[in-house]
């Protein structure tokens, strides 16, 4: 397969924009469709992307030949429905992280996917950074020893958006943990592994959803201190410490463009620059796999989907946070 691959787009928002400037520095990658509810909103989000087409509804884009993967922006809530439904049209989709809210909802996408033979990835495109992919290359061989201590944070202020938006509604499974959350988890879990004991601890906002997660993550021979909020900023410099020296992931440490390896009493600065916003090297990795007629992704497998979904909902239970939908 030497051709373009053809990707649609689902859930036109903020995060489906900077997709869709990142695909356009893709080579092989052309955006086929976009779809929305509101079609004129489709339209104009087709204009500005140089998309073939523009749907007003999702089953539309779904049902277009020319179109072979689809990228789900919508909300944490939709993305099972909507994943599922593209893949029972025998698409192969890159659905937004979480990629479902709960272990229930990850479960029924893969087996949709293995069911209709297509491909699914979660899109934590932090796995697939440039600096994040060779840090983990170097660890893995040994440069700075055995990891005995990792921390990652993410943290914003988002006390002033809207209740009913996603962030702050429990409707839309809000909360800092499923949406910035996943990412210091991702980078523990990278690293280290799935933690043999988790500790956790959680405040919530009057809407009742959380909103500051703290997280000790016990190993057999390391700890992960992790942290995510919606309440006050913070720096998002990551830092892996081992027996032989330390890596420090740049600010914000989940995109970063480069990182600082510390090792016997010297400092070595490695700048790995962003082609555009980091969207891209998710792009690049679906269609080599597609390419390559792979049904999942050995960089960000469904297992390590499932793996993440599972400390997640350990979290949660520990902390009593549940959504309204869920039974």
């Amino acid at each position: 397969m030497d051709k373009n691959i053809g990707w649609g787009i689902i859930g036109l928002g903020n995060i489906a924009q900077k997709f869709a400037d990142c695909l356009k520095l893709v080579s092989d990658a052309e955006l086929i469709g976009v779809a929305s509810r509101n079609e004129e909103k489709a339209v104009d989000f087709g204009i500005k992307n140089d998309s073939k087409y523009s749907f007003g509804s999702y089953e539309e884009l779904f049902n277009c030949e020319e179109v072979q993967v689809i990228y789900i922006a919508t909300p944490h809530t939709a993305h099972t429905t909507w994943a599922i439904k593209a893949m029972k049209a025998g698409k192969s989709v890159l659905c937004e992280k979480p990629m479902g809210v709960n272990r229930g909802q990850v479960e029924q996408m893969i087996n949709e996917a293995r069911k209709n033979n297509v491909f699914l990835m979660e899109a934590l495109w932090s796995r697939f950074n440039p600096a994040i992919a060779e840090v983990k290359k170097k660890i893995d061989a040994g440069d700075i020893g055995e990891v005995g201590y990792l921390h990652a944070d993410f943290a914003f202020y988002a006390l002033d958006r809207p209740e009913e938006g996603r962030l702050l509604n429990p409707e839309l499974a809000g909360g800092s943990l499923l949406d910035i959350g996943i990412y210091p988890i991702f980078l523990a879990y990278l690293i280290l592994g799935n933690p043999e004991k988790i500790k956790s601890a959680a405040k919530f906002h009057k809407t009742g959803v959380e909103i500051q997660i703290s997280l000790l993550f016990e190993y057999q021979r390391a700890m992960a201190l992790l942290y995510s909020g919606l309440n006050s900023s913070s720096e998002m410099k990551a830092e892996i410490s081992g027996t032989k020296g330390s890596i420090y992931l740049n600010p914000r440490w989940h995109e970063t463009q480069g990182y600082t390896l510390e090792k016997n009493g010297k400092q070595e600065v490695f700048s790995l620059p962003l082609l555009g916003k980091g969207y891209e090297y998710e792009i690049m990795e679906v269609n080599a796999c597609l390419k390559e007629e792979k049904k999942e992704s050995e960089l960000w497998s469904l297992k390590n989907s499932l793996d993440l979904i599972v400390i997640m909902d350990e979290i949660r239970r520990q902390c009593s946070i549940k959504f309204p939908f869920e039974s």
